[in-house]
């Protein structure tokens, strides 16, 4: 990679859907980013993608993508059951990606990919851009600190009532689908980024006709003690809020979990204590951009503030709570 003095990071869009859209106008507010191809595997598609969004390429497939030479760095937004297929590839091609989480369905897919890129020197990170956010490292650095004494629990719920039919994305077992990990992935990844990863999970949940989950609840022990209750829906419309209780006060982050726009520190004596976030610009995706075009331009292969052993980490969590509520995808059955 060239210096950010000498010329910006041109990115390539791996899949057209509205997360792709998202991010392709977030991109634009981003300094230093470029947009410089699209890819799907329809080439019409592409080409319709491309001219809305004023992209110099379109290609019809994704090998074409990972070949282009004019490309720094890939984003894949295609629905969670193809991450694999897609990340490898272009793993492959030596090109650095930014995947959508979750990074895979399953920790074994994750642990091939994070084992590829780490042999090929290839940067990967997850699109998990809550751990991004000012306000929630904040309220890592306020518990770490003791600001509300010894943690005791952490309660999340992320959800929203999808009326959507068995053929859409959210009810197809070979697309990934179900609550868990379109947004369950969110609290659990909260909950160990917080507390750490759990050494005991319950879980219960409602699922479809078609085999997906639509309603999971979640318990997690962690070591010394505290708890992580969790819940994720695509059933009802929960709160989207989270809270951590210690026993010399609270920490509330009161909307917008996955990224809020600030926290509430509550102690015993005093007034509640309000740390804001930085504006969100767009949509909210340029922080997690900008991490991977200064990871590039830095050398690095991994990023230190989205680090793969968390992902898998938290890859392994969903693992477990899928064995326990009876999810299983096809793609469990190739690893």
């Amino acid at each position: 990679m060239d210096s950010a003095h000498e010329r910006p990071v041109r990115w390539g869009i791996l899949a057209t859907g509205g997360i792709a859209t998202a991010f392709t106008e977030d991109l634009r507010r981003t300094p230093g980013a470029v947009v410089a191809a699209v890819a799907s595997r329809d080439a019409g598609t592409a080409r319709a993608f491309a001219a809305r969004h004023a992209i110099p390429r379109a290609h019809g497939s994704w090998r074409d993508l990972a070949d282009d030479p004019d490309v720094d760095v890939v984003y894949v937004a295609t629905p969670h059951g193809y991450h694999h297929q897609a990340v490898e590839m272009l793993l492959d091609a030596g090109r650095p990606v930014l995947c959508e989480k979750p990074l895979t369905v399953n920790s074994a897919q994750a642990r091939g990919l994070i084992t590829l890129a780490r042999e090929r020197g290839t940067f990967l990170m997850e699109a998990m851009w809550m751990l991004l956010n000012p306000a929630l490292r904040k309220a890592a650095d306020l518990l770490a600190d003791g600001a509300i004494g010894e943690v005791r629990s952490l309660h999340a719920e992320l959800g929203w009532r999808a009326e959507v039919d068995r053929w859409h994305r959210l009810r197809d077992v070979a697309a990934g689908g179900g609550a868990l990990l379109d947004v369950g992935v969110y609290p659990v990844a909260l909950a160990q980024f917080l507390l750490g990863s759990p050494d005991r999970v319950h879980a219960r949940a409602q699922l479809t006709p078609e085999g997906v989950d639509e309603h999971t609840s979640i318990l997690l022990g962690h070591p010394g003690g505290a708890t992580a209750s969790l819940t994720c829906s695509f059933a009802a419309t929960l709160s989207q809020a989270a809270v951590v209780y210690g026993t010399r006060g609270r920490i509330d982050i009161p909307v917008n979990l996955f990224n809020p726009p600030g926290i509430v520190l509550h102690r015993e004596v005093g007034e509640p204590v309000h740390f804001p976030a930085p504006a969100v610009i767009g949509h909210g995706y340029g922080l997690e951009a900008a991490e991977v075009m200064r990871c590039l331009l830095a050398g690095q292969s991994e990023s230190p503030l989205v680090p793969l052993d968390g992902t898998l980490a938290v890859l392994r969590t969903l693992d477990a709570v899928r064995q326990l509520i009876g999810l299983r995808y096809p793609h469990d059955d190739h690893d």
